[in-house]
């Protein structure tokens, strides 16, 4: 998306989200700063812990589809900035 990113993030027990997040927009941000000279990402963020009960296929469905909701792609399967861990997603 232009003015946003979503990640879907698989942690462990002891993983730390405010640290994890923190460093990615660190090194993101002194990359882009570097090259257009110009600042990346606002202060905060928002963040959801997924529930027992709520299916992952269906959360990452939902993020793959924000372009074609936004109506940049007609197929989120066109859109060239899904990431370069998608699930297979022939079958979606």
């Amino acid at each position: 998306m232009p003015d946003h990113v979503h990640l879907l993030l698989g942690g462990q027990e002891n993983s730390d989200l405010r640290n994890y997040i923190k460093a990615f927009k660190q090194v993101s941000a002194y990359s882009f700063k570097k090259e257009f000279n110009d600042i990346l990402w606002q202060r905060s963020y928002y963040e959801h812990v997924l529930r027992r009960d709520e299916d992952v296929e269906d959360i990452a469905l939902y993020i793959l589809n924000n372009p074609v909701r936004a109506g940049i792609v007609q197929d989120f399967k066109q859109y060239p900035y899904s990431g370069s861990s998608l699930i297979d997603i022939k079958e979606m």
